[in-house]
């Protein structure tokens, strides 16, 4: 994973969400088109990164790679994948976390070893790689990129004398933090996760004996692939000519699944550790209106994310859902400059308000995070001006108090305005009549039996994996 830097020009988004975190996907498949599969499952994961995509294809003999800066279609835009022949390939949709936005940092990572060639996709973060990095450039490894994910390639092959599988052993030793990883080589493809599973990784079969691999389950729709089953934590799956094998190398430690990935990530119509992501976030919705009732003339969400939330909410509260806010579908990955004007001018390229449905309305208006409070201010006075008499924000998480280290890509603890300000103080910077977040305990109900199985981190500072030490803060607590 990779992060942009404080120079890079501003994107275009709504600020009070997390970043997108990375997208890996992973297929061996015989007489298939594995280049072009790969493609179409990238597509399918590109919300999770905007800002590079790659494909590595293996022949049996060989490992092509091509990569580029840009969306999906932007990167494959020509003839790419017909120079990738092949039976098996990874791929990778990158926002970064680590790593500046540069194209020697996108992915697959391609790399010669002892053993011959490998390459390699990541998503997640790792917490040691500093520490890591050090010992690595101590013993002679050379680094290409800034990215952790070269880590975790130097430490597999320098301790892949053997075999491949001893590398792996010593990386999931070794790393602490989130990896959801897909690893091929001229003959296998691999997949591994971390003890913990931050990360969602899933598995697929196609109808002819192929193999399927993903970070979310729609990818493997998109390909024709039959979901089977969700890669456990600490677990290794290698799939070759002899068919798939698991290697449970670590027993699962506590669970530690990220649930912003049904918060927010996860596209809805995935299903991730047990879960349907549409039908969590239409419960969230639910258990916001028994959690805030409120009288109001209708419900509206922030799209896309706050969508699902915000008919649940609706639904159990007996107040029409109405569209609101129309998205600008087509806004892709433009770039403003970082003033307050053309702010300004973002948010309503991204989102227009529809004055009919709102003029003279008292709106419950729902989406699933605030996280500086600066688009949220934007919103709430873009509806002021359409002549709503109330404006009653309901978000579908709990306050975000802190920094994550895993993967997803939030603000320094400064920036957070839930750490910063209490509930009202956010209200009245945001101009809202009412505010109201999901309780955490709301939340983890929705779950039942697993509500323990979630890393949480981001709202109450237990981390379940070490972190580095922040400078503006005191020492965070370790479950």
């Amino acid at each position: 994973m990779g992060g942009c830097r404080t120079n890079c020009p501003e994107k275009i988004s709504l600020l009070d969400r997390p970043r997108e975190e990375c997208g890996v996907f992973g297929i061996y498949a015989p007489g298939h088109d594995v280049a072009q599969l790969s493609y179409y499952g990238l597509y399918a994961l590109q919300h999770r990164g905007q800002e590079s995509a790659g494909i590595a294809v293996a022949d049996g003999t060989k490992i092509q790679l091509y990569k580029g800066m840009g969306l999906v279609p932007e990167v494959f835009s020509g003839n790419q994948l017909q120079s990738l022949p092949g039976f098996a390939a990874i791929g990778h949709v990158r926002y970064s976390t680590t790593g500046a936005s540069h194209p020697v940092n996108a992915q697959p990572l391609l790399f010669r070893y002892s053993g011959g060639m490998l390459g390699l996709a990541h998503n997640g973060n790792i917490t040691n790689v500093t520490e890591l990095r050090s010992q690595l450039l101590t013993n002679g490894s050379v680094f290409q990129s800034s990215t952790d994910s070269e880590v975790i390639v130097n430490i597999i092959a320098r301790s892949a004398q053997n075999n491949l599988m001893d590398g792996l052993i010593k990386s999931m030793i070794d790393v602490r933090g989130s990896y959801s990883l897909v690893i091929i080589t001229e003959n296998q493809l691999l997949a591994m996760r971390d003890p913990h599973g931050f990360r969602p990784l899933c598995l697929g079969t196609l109808g002819d004996g192929g193999y399927v691999v993903a970070s979310e389950s729609c990818a493997l729709d998109t390909v024709g692939a039959t979901f089977l089953r969700d890669v456990q934590p600490g677990e290794i799956v290698v799939i070759d000519k002899n068919g798939l094998e698991s290697i449970q190398m670590f027993k699962p430690r506590h669970r530690s699944h990220c649930i912003f990935e049904y918060i927010y990530f996860a596209r809805p119509d995935s299903k991730i550790d047990g879960f349907n992501v549409y039908k969590v976030r239409q419960e969230m919705g639910r258990v916001l209106a028994a959690e805030y009732p409120v009288d109001a003339d209708i419900v509206i969400s922030v799209p896309d994310s706050g969508t699902t939330a915000a008919r649940g909410f609706a639904e159990a509260a007996g107040i029409p859902f109405e569209e609101g806010l129309m998205k600008n579908r087509y806004i892709g990955r433009t770039f403003i400059q970082p003033t307050q004007d053309m702010r300004e001018l973002g948010v309503r390229l991204k989102l227009n308000p529809v004055r009919e449905v709102l003029n003279g309305k008292r709106v419950v208006m729902v989406d699933d995070s605030i996280v500086r409070g600066t688009t949220s201010n934007k919103l709430v006075n873009m509806l002021r001006d359409c002549g709503v008499r109330e404006v009653h924000m309901c978000l579908s998480s709990p306050p975000i108090t802190n920094s994550c280290y895993y993967g997803i890509d939030t603000s320094n603890k400064k920036e957070l305005i839930a750490a910063q300000k209490s509930l009202d103080e956010i209200r009245r910077s945001i101009g809202a009549d009412g505010l109201h977040y999901l309780s955490l305990e709301g939340l983890l109900g929705i779950f039942g039996e697993t509500r323990n199985n979630f890393c949480t981190a981001c709202f109450d500072g237990h981390y379940p994996v070490e972190v580095p030490q922040p400078r503006d803060t005191g020492k965070y607590s370790l479950e």
